[in-house]
């Protein structure tokens, strides 16, 4: 079993080797993280653990080569001034012997100081990461590092992992701060892919970000290649910061690579869970962004940018979890007309609207977009005048709501279930402005039936991702944004559309004698058995409606209008249903004639009489 186990790692491995190998040659070689595996990790970590490992020391190692140079300067102040001053004052004195960047070391030791005593290594390390400063002790907390150490130490491999990391050469003069982006971004990429398993409700697949990225910035070049243009983006559901630095990338990299005048982006993010937190924090840290941005914390109970709004936002809140443990907090916030949750708030079971919320309560008044994936429920829960429902109107009536994108199916990690991407702006063009476009890429490639698609198989699964967007299939949908014409896959709609009339429709009750049954106050009583609800779209009269939809069937009934409300919803499967009518009888006969019969032929007997006799 021990064998099976290493020889299908070793596959997993070399898969991802020559998945490393067709990567563009202007991005860094990150080979290393294989060797590593290779020589060092995999006879003791699991596959999905690699990346536990591997990620903290890299950002210990490049911390390290940038400490290099300054490491005398810092250690000469510490010495000075450690019984002089008080410690909130020694931090500012040595980060200038750092040369003004925001970490340093006041330990004796380097990595490669450690490997000269293999004998006092496990001390000599702690000693060395207690001489980081205290953001970067917190960074290497959140890792829970402490726990990797202690497994490394008792394989009796510390010495070789700090030997191995070492020999990977992160210095700035052969790693700029761009190219040192791209690496850790391919070891989360490649952690995430092995871990996905346990680990994918944390990673939102490439594919999908992209999509929502290339729509975003879709029409945003003539703005961001203005002179002097500064723009933040922003993920109140961080993960690990891919969405922020993959967008900060895309606009660097593709959008205005050829510009003369591009834009100074600043990236911002928040998130609850430790470990990716610390990820996205060190990601900041080692590129030289600033990483005060990214902060640690629950989005809706402990806003850590309360006084803060962003050009960009991108998020994948999770599906389906609960804020019942923060409902007091957020039902005493949506009391306040200027808390973010005024509109309303969804059931306790489900958080993805409170996050859409909070969002929105970040744009910019000058101008937003925002992309955030969610299920299926934000676009339907809820009856009118409930909370889902209100929340939907105030974003719709408000003209934020600009696009969604229902996405194929199998393209998560860690669910299969239908998936959209809202697209919310608050400064539409004019030909945009009172209006929703939604576009249907959950149509598979069909090739056998000359069907193109938004989507082909995965060569292999990763958990439920067995479909990926590719480029080809992103640049059509990005197309049909921006034509923002009606066809097959897009329909457009005005913003009341989505509204409705839900009105009370009552009968009488009848007594024993079959004749009304008249209350108190000289009204007909209904009969609350019989009661029925009725959505009538905005556009039409409510009583016009009732008169030729309802009474018809029911010519006793009436409308209790005490009772109408409002609702929106966005029932996205109905307005892509394309109806396929019944086979004629005689095609069916034909392709029972055709069938050779046999276990299979009965079996496909069966099915095309079941399909016959309706």
């Amino acid at each position: 079993m021990q064998l099976d186990c290493t020889v299908m790692f070793s596959i997993c491995i070399n898969k991802q080797k020559q998945q490393q190998n067709k990567m563009s040659n202007n991005k860094p070689d990150v080979k290393f993280i294989f060797e590593i595996t290779d020589k060092v990790l995999w006879n003791t970590f699991k596959k999905n653990e690699i990346g536990d490992v591997l990620l903290p020391f890299v950002v210990i190692r490049r911390l390290d080569c940038i400490l290099e140079p300054v490491n005398a300067k810092v250690r000469e102040a510490y010495n000075n001034f450690k019984d002089k001053v008080s410690e909130d004052k020694l931090n500012p004195i040595l980060r200038k012997a750092a040369g003004g960047l925001q970490f340093y070391n006041t330990s004796k030791h380097t990595l490669e100081s450690l490997k000269e005593n293999p004998k006092t290594v496990e001390i000599d390390f702690n000693n060395y990461l207690n001489g980081f400063n205290a953001e970067v002790r917190d960074i290497i907390d959140n890792f829970q590092f402490d726990k990797v150490v202690a497994r490394l130490v008792k394989n009796k491999l510390l010495y070789q992992m700090i030997d191995a990391i070492c020999k990977v050469n992160l210095h700035k003069d052969k790693v700029d701060n761009h190219n040192m982006g791209y690496i850790f971004e391919e070891l989360i990429r490649i952690s995430n892919e092995q871990s996905n398993e346990t680990a994918g409700e944390h990673f939102t697949p490439r594919d999908v970000i992209e999509l929502m990225i290339k729509i975003v910035f879709s029409t945003e070049k003539d703005v961001l290649t203005k002179p002097g243009i500064i723009r933040t983006i922003y993920d109140p559901t961080l993960g690990t910061g891919g969405m922020i630095n993959l967008a900060k990338n895309y606009i660097v990299d593709e959008l205005c690579r050829d510009e003369k005048s591009k834009p100074v982006i600043r990236t911002y993010g928040q998130e609850i869970n430790e470990q990716s937190y610390a990820i996205a924090k060190s990601e900041a840290l080692i590129t030289g962004e600033n990483a005060d941005n990214i902060r640690h914390g629950n989005t809706f109970t402990e806003d850590r940018f309360p006084d803060k709004n962003f050009h960009y936002m991108f998020a994948n809140p999770p599906y389906g979890v609960t804020w019942a443990k923060d409902a007091k907090f957020i039902q005493n916030e949506s009391a306040n007309p200027a808390g973010r949750f005024y509109a309303g708030l969804p059931g306790t079971s489900d958080g993805q609207l409170l996050f859409l919320q909070h969002m929105i309560s970040k744009m910019e008044n000058e101008g937003s977009k925002i992309a955030v994936v969610t299920n299926g429920s934000p676009l339907f829960t809820g009856n009118a005048g409930g909370g889902e429902s209100d929340i939907r109107k105030w974003i719709i009536s408000n003209d934020w709501l600009d696009c969604i994108i229902g996405l194929p199916k199998d393209l998560f990690y860690n669910t299969g279930i239908n998936t959209y991407i809202w697209f919310l702006d608050n400064n539409k063009p004019k030909h945009r402005k009172g209006k929703v476009q939604l576009i249907n890429a959950n149509v598979p490639e069909d090739k056998a039936n000359g069907i193109e698609g938004f989507c082909r198989p995965e060569k292999r699964s990763l958990g439920n991702k067995r479909n990926k967007i590719e480029s080809f299939h992103i640049a059509k949908l990005v197309d049909i944004y921006t034509k923002f014409e009606k066809g097959k896959h897009c329909k457009i709609y005005n913003n009341d559309d989505f509204g409705y009339y839900q009105i009370t429709v009552e009968q009488p009750e009848y007594d024993a004698k079959g004749k009304p049954v008249i209350d108190k106050k000289g009204n007909t009583k209904p009969d609350t058995k019989k009661r029925d609800k009725e959505n009538i779209p905005l556009s039409e009269d409510i009583e016009l409606y009732f008169q030729n939809e309802v009474l018809p069937h029911v010519p006793d009934a009436w409308i209790d209008f005490d009772k109408t409300r409002i609702g929106y919803e966005i029932n996205f499967t109905k307005y892509f249903y394309e109806y396929k009518g019944l086979r004629s009888s005689a095609e069916i006969k034909a392709e029972i004639e055709a069938l050779e019969f046999g276990t299979n032929g009965q079996k496909g007997i069966t099915e095309l009489l079941k399909e016959l006799l309706g």
